[in-house]
């Protein structure tokens, strides 16, 4: 039996995964979190052998939760179940210990078999990501934000939510000095000289969509 554990603070999807997955012979859904912080303690005791996380949540998101699950316990098997259907979003994915990458435009069945393939901690991804990554591996230039650490890109993203620097400190457990110092090296690593620029290179490179943005002041 694999026992899963979903991570999505829309409790209506939530729900819509667990009666998907636990139709399935095999799969047991053993934990649910709303939110980083309760998914992170419920990991420890519910010992689920695949996490299901989305990557957009209040507060802490889905990229930093699997560093950190991944510093707990190197075996963390954790697919990606996002909105985003971005290269980079996959790739930092990637780079912080995610085992597979799913959207949730993909049919019920690839979800179903990416939990299979990452229980048996083989790399899983939908048809939609493979061929966003394989397009953007022809590039000839790498994009400045495809070169950003987990930690960067995960502070990228709440700037561009609008999130303060004291609200992005308190999520992530960082000094609002070391934010700061985040804040000001992303602005000169994207090539931008203020957060309204920082928002229209995101919107640009298709890292959130115009209709998402709440713009920093």
């Amino acid at each position: 039996m694999i026992k899963v554990m979903l991570v999505d603070d829309h409790a209506v999807v939530r729900e819509g995964y667990r009666r998907l997955l636990e139709r399935e012979d095999d799969m047991s859904v053993v934990a649910e979190a709303g939110e980083a912080a309760t998914a992170y303690q419920l990991y420890k005791t519910a010992s689920p052998d695949v996490v299901v996380m989305d990557i957009s949540m209040p507060g802490r998101g889905g990229i930093d939760l699997v560093k950190q699950m991944r510093q707990w316990d190197p075996k963390a098997r954790v697919l990606m179940f996002s909105m985003h259907a971005n290269a980079s979003f996959a790739l930092q994915s990637f780079r912080a210990g995610a085992k597979g990458y799913v959207t949730k435009s993909s049919d019920p069945e690839t979800l179903v078999g990416a939990v299979r393939n990452v229980a048996r901690n083989r790399p899983a991804l939908c048809p939609e990501i493979s061929a966003v990554l394989a397009a953007s591996r022809l590039e000839e230039d790498t994009p400045a934000f495809e070169q950003l650490s987990p930690r960067e890109f995960e502070i990228l993203r709440m700037i561009v939510d609008a999130k303060s620097t004291e609200e992005i400190a308190a999520a992530l457990h960082l000094t609002p000095k070391t934010v700061a110092n985040y804040h000001y090296a992303l602005k000169s690593k994207l090539g931008v000289s203020s957060d309204i620029d920082l928002v229209y290179y995101c919107m640009r490179h298709g890292l959130v969509a115009s209709a998402a943005v709440a713009a920093p002041s």
